[in-house]
């Protein structure tokens, strides 16, 4: 129904490995692997499982990290290596978790300038609402736009 309304998913919403899309809400249908930046739907993840994989990601088959600072670290890792989905999750959860709007400001732009639709949404947000930037309601239009056409 969504797709004959002339609607489009953001292309984060499929899973990377069946192709298919995710459920809302996404965070209860998949899971996002800091070890690759992608976000993996539950029924690959049982696939690859029970497939033999063990604890290892489905996707790039990194072990699973054991603890948060594992976590971190291979987060750390892809924002290393400029991939903006990372970026864009460190920037969300700078905002979110750890409330530090400037540091999620930075990260964010970054994360835009990369190519990241995610994360000029959350830009955009944030101008429209003058969260950590100066109240722009023309900016945070054009983040928006841009984002759509990503």
């Amino acid at each position: 129904k969504l797709y004959s309304q002339g609607h489009e998913r953001a292309e984060g919403s499929f899973c990377p490995l069946c192709v298919l899309a995710i459920p809302f809400p996404l965070e209860q249908h998949a899971t996002f692997r800091a070890c690759c930046s992608k976000l993996v739907c539950n029924g690959c993840s049982l696939a690859a499982h029970k497939g033999g994989l063990g604890e290892s990601c489905p996707f790039c088959r990194s072990p699973l990290p054991k603890n948060r600072e594992e976590t971190l670290a291979m987060a750390q890792k892809r924002v290393a290596a400029k991939d903006p989905e990372a970026i864009c999750q460190r920037g969300t959860h700078a905002k979110f978790n750890d409330d530090d709007v400037p540091r999620a400001t930075e990260l964010l732009t970054e994360a835009a300038e990369l190519g990241s639709a995610t994360a000029l949404y959350e830009l955009g947000s944030m101008y429209m609402k003058g969260e950590g930037v100066a109240k722009d309601e023309a900016k945070a239009v054009e983040c928006w736009e841009l984002a759509a056409m990503r």
